[in-house]
């Protein structure tokens, strides 16, 4: 259904061709004034055109906003202290973004005194869930407009068509069918749809781009450290780096070993199966360093509490929201349990795999006095381990009895 009396919408614009026939349909189908908002993310593309072509279409009001550092700092990293893995897999590399996009769009409408917001999500993708979860959850009253729920482009042809008609230039490569669709900022690439489609056939390798062959990396294993503070990566290789300079080193790291690769079918939210090629070479090595980390400066309890949570915390951000009373509190507790999240960790990167070769922590619960298989100087008195098990036998050996009684083995 389509939104009424609107006078000046903000409108998630990529200078690409489907948000630049959205800012044109905008402009005619609405008569009303568009406000162009493009967030570098750290997609590795150049975003002056995008101003440019804004401009062409007579729009006054144009944001590019570099959002790299906050995306990493307050998206990022809050969501790695929970070590989130959608479905035990995906590092949510899409997901994480759009709130922050939707954030951004809320504040840019209030700035300019507009009452309605846009996004190029489709309707059958889980962006659009996302985007307006997070546009209800900022501002309740906001209108929301969703060309491709409204509008009778349902085509790639009807697209180009309308794009020839209204004058908006068509990129070579968009002429033909696309290969398949490309989402990217500092964190990931995702590739899906077109030649994707068929999950049984391998990806072609032209669809990685932020990665090279695992058979193709470097014979010879490439060894780093990495410091945290509080559950923070903070340095690399003893140098200290801002959240979106030290993800960004890691990329390079990832990429050139190999690493991050996933071939993924997943479950949208909106209720289909989706088949989508993920690479994030950073933060598949951020993750192995923080559970590496963790692993000798969480109590065991807290940290198989905090385990049974992740599900739960991914599906949140996976299903749009972030700014949901929900996902807070478990923010809350997860911050909480990084207080001692504080060390080193020493990394080796080989062909497509991260391995964990050290860990040191001023905070560490590893004591090699009650764990050594040498004296341990009476630090562990290995006889309370008789109570301890017929302990915890008991239930065990009662409902044995039982079952002998009743025949049952």
């Amino acid at each position: 259904m389509r939104v009424k009396d609107v006078k000046k919408v903000v409108l998630a614009y990529s200078g690409g061709l489907d948000t630049s026939v959205i800012l044109k349909w905008l402009q005619t189908e609405y008569n009303c004034e568009v406000v162009t908002f493009t967030a570098d993310l750290g997609q590795g593309e150049e975003l002056e055109p995008a101003r440019k072509k804004a401009e062409m279409f007579g729009v006054k009001e144009i944001f590019v906003d570099d959002l790299r550092e906050t995306f990493v700092k307050d998206f990022v990293f809050p969501m790695f202290r929970a070590n989130a893995l959608y479905e035990g897999q995906y590092l949510l590399g899409t997901s994480i973004a759009r709130p922050l996009i939707a954030q951004r769009q809320i504040e840019i409408a209030e700035m300019t005194g507009a009452d309605a917001v846009a996004h190029g999500a489709t309707g059958k993708g889980n962006d659009q869930v996302r985007f307006e979860l997070s546009y209800y959850s900022l501002n309740p009253n906001i209108k929301i407009i969703a060309p491709w729920r409204e509008w009778e482009l349902t085509s790639r042809t009807r697209l180009l068509e309308f794009a020839e008609a209204n004058q908006i230039p068509i990129a070579k490569d968009k002429r033909g069918d696309a290969p398949f669709s490309v989402d990217a900022n500092l964190l990931h690439s995702s590739s899906e749809g077109k030649i994707l489609e068929d999950p049984a056939v391998e990806a072609d390798e032209i669809v990685y781009q932020r990665t090279i062959r695992p058979e193709d990396a470097p014979d010879k294993a490439t060894v780093i450290s990495m410091d945290f503070e509080r559950g923070d990566a903070v340095a690399i290789d003893g140098i200290r780096l801002s959240p979106a300079a030290l993800l960004t080193r890691l990329n390079e790291l990832g990429k050139a070993n190999g690493i991050g690769r996933l071939d993924l079918v997943e479950n949208r939210f909106v209720g289909m199966k989706s088949r989508g090629v993920y690479e994030t070479p950073g933060g598949t090595i951020l993750l192995q360093a923080h559970r590496s980390m963790e692993s000798i400066t969480l109590d065991r309890e807290a940290a198989h509490l905090k385990d049974s949570l992740m599900p739960r915390y991914a599906e949140l951000i996976y299903n749009g929201f972030w700014f949901s009373p929900e996902r807070r509190m478990l923010q809350a507790l997860i911050d909480e349990s990084q207080n001692s999240v504080t060390g080193r960790v020493r990394l080796k990167l080989y062909k497509g795999n991260v391995t964990c070769i050290g860990r040191e922590s001023p905070h560490s619960l590893y004591d090699t006095r009650v764990v050594t298989f040498e004296d341990d100087q009476g630090a562990y008195d290995q006889f309370d381990a008789q109570g301890f098990i017929k302990l915890n036998a008991l239930r065990l050996r009662l409902g044995a009895m039982v079952g002998r009684r009743g025949g049952v083995l």
